[in-house]
This record gives C-alpha cells, sequence and structure tokens, in this order.
C-alpha cells in the first residue's frame, strides 16, 4: 500500500502556463495539471485511455474535431489513439488518469506538453 500526498509531489513547469504532478505506478498515471487561462495542450494522441476530471474551472476538449466544454465536477473519457487538443477557459486544476501508464512520458517523450 502506499500513500500519496499532492504538496509532496514533485512539480513540473511544462510551459509559462502549465505545471505537472504525476504519480505512475504499475499500471496507470495519475497527473495533477495546473492551466493557467489561455493555455493550450496542442493536439496529440496515445495508446491510453484517460479519464480527465476538470477539479477547478473549466476546459474545452476537443476529440477528432468535437468539442466539449468540461466544467468543474465533469470527467471526461478519451478513448484511445483519439486525436485531442485542450484549451484551460480559466484558470484550473485538472485530474488525468492514464491506463495503461504513460510510458512515453517516463521515457521524457512530453514535448508536446513543454512547446
Amino acid at each position: 500500500m502506499q500513500v500519496f500526498r499532492w504538496d509532496e509531489v514533485k512539480k513540473e513547469q511544462m510551459n509559462p502556463l502549465l505545471t505537472r504532478q504525476v504519480i505512475h505506478t504499475d499500471n496507470m498515471t495519475l497527473s495533477r495539471l495546473e492551466l493557467k487561462k489561455g493555455c493550450l495542450v496542442p493536439e496529440h494522441s496515445h495508446i491510453n485511455e484517460q479519464l480527465s476530471t476538470a477539479v477547478t474551472g473549466s476546459m474545452k476538449f476537443v476529440l477528432a474535431g468535437n468539442a466539449i466544454i468540461l466544467g468543474e465536477g465533469e470527467t471526461l473519457r478519451i478513448p484511445p489513439n483519439v486525436p485531442h487538443w485542450v484549451e484551460a477557459l480559466e484558470d484550473s486544476i485538472g485530474l488525468d488518469l492514464f491506463s495503461p501508464r504513460r510510458e512515453d512520458w517516463i521515457r521524457g517523450d512530453d514535448s508536446y506538453l513543454r512547446k
């Protein structure tokens, strides 16, 4: 058993508008994102199924050309291999859960987030 505390998980400044914290387990990745208003996560896709929750604020997700506004307390499922991008409509905190875990992030193949 492990207990994780967000105030003890290292924060990575991905770009001026995005801060990320990550917990990797054997089979999942959980990330906590702080997005400033106007933050854009460029279009990308991955083999992982993803659940994205807006803890605070609101974000616009565009999946395969279809837009949805995710508001505080709402969770969106993103199937594997679906192209998507995100825009923070206000300062927001999001939680993303990925299965399987994000091997690309572990390897450091996350340059799309660092722009």
